[in-house]
C-alpha cells in the first residue's frame, strides 16, 4: 500500500488543524454577535422605555443634553 510523504501528511494535516481552528473561532463569533445583538436589542427597549417616560414628564418637544442634563424646547 502506498503512503504520502511524511512532509506531505504533516502540511495535509497541519492545515485540516488549521481549517478546523478556524471553523470554530468563526462559530465562536457568530454566537457573539447574536449575543451581542440581544443585548443591543435589550438596550434599545430600555431606552424606547425610558424615552416615553421622558417625554410624559418633560413633553415631546423638550431636547436633553445627554453631557449636562440641561433641558431645553426644540428650536
Amino acid at each position: 500500500m502506498e503512503h504520502l510523504e511524511k512532509q506531505e501528511l504533516e502540511n495535509l494535516q497541519e492545515l485540516n488543524g488549521n481549517f478546523v481552528k478556524l471553523k470554530t473561532q468563526l462559530g465562536d463569533l457568530e454566537l457573539q454577535k447574536h449575543l451581542i445583538i440581544e443585548q443591543v436589542q435589550s438596550v434599545r427597549a430600555n431606552f424606547a422605555t425610558m424615552e416615553k417616560d421622558l417625554i410624559e414628564k418633560y413633553g415631546e418637544n423638550t431636547v436633553i443634553n445627554l453631557q449636562t442634563g440641561e433641558l431645553k424646547e426644540k428650536e
